[in-house]
């Protein structure tokens, strides 16, 4: 289904992107905060391997591909509809083999991509806010030192990180999204 959403910054800026069914994109003003935050510093974009860990329409991982060329996209979820709704998203931009699109959920793809993903971001559906706590927990065990995660949450079900595992970066809150941005001690 198209929509208003839309790639903000890069090669890609304005390309409207497709959404599933049921999703619940990060909009575009949202985005927009959160790519600032992270460019002021948080984020190294050499050797950046980004995990989109519950992808729905692919709208944060593929504003990384724009954003940033030589950077590696791994995007899971466990609906079948959204996997081809970002596969669709890939093929439209002519994105090539720096991005990939895997049917599987995130709490089993956690062992795969937290030791190799130095950009997680984590955006459970709101309506199973547990699926997102799995996993930071298990990424507090198995992601490398310095790994940034980005846990997107609903403000009114909101948890706060093990600060034995992340240092908190930032805590903000736009409408009705609170965005922990975490980094890994």
């Amino acid at each position: 289904m198209d929509s208003k959403l839309q790639i903000i910054s890069g090669k890609y800026k304005g390309r409207h992107l497709s959404v599933p069914k049921n999703a619940r994109p990060t909009q575009n003003m949202a985005r927009i905060a959160l790519f600032n935050m992270l460019e002021s510093g948080i984020i190294n974009n050499e050797n950046l391997v980004v995990w989109d860990a519950f992808a729905g329409s692919g709208a944060l991982g593929l504003e990384c591909v724009s954003r940033y060329p030589s950077a590696r996209v791994i995007f899971t979820d466990v609906a079948g509809e959204s996997v081809k709704t970002i596969r669709k998203n890939l093929s439209d931009l002519n994105v090539g083999m720096t991005a990939q699109a895997v049917q599987l959920d995130a709490v089993s793809a956690v062992k795969q991509y937290a030791p190799v993903s130095n950009l997680v971001f984590v955006d459970a559906p709101y309506s199973v806010a547990d699926l997102g706590r799995a996993v930071v927990k298990q990424l507090g065990q198995m992601a490398q030192v310095g790994t940034v995660v980005v846990w997107e949450q609903e403000k009114n079900n909101s948890v706060d990180a093990d600060l034995e595992k992340w240092d908190v970066l930032r805590d903000k809150t736009y409408g009705r999204a609170r965005f922990l941005i975490l980094q890994k001690k």
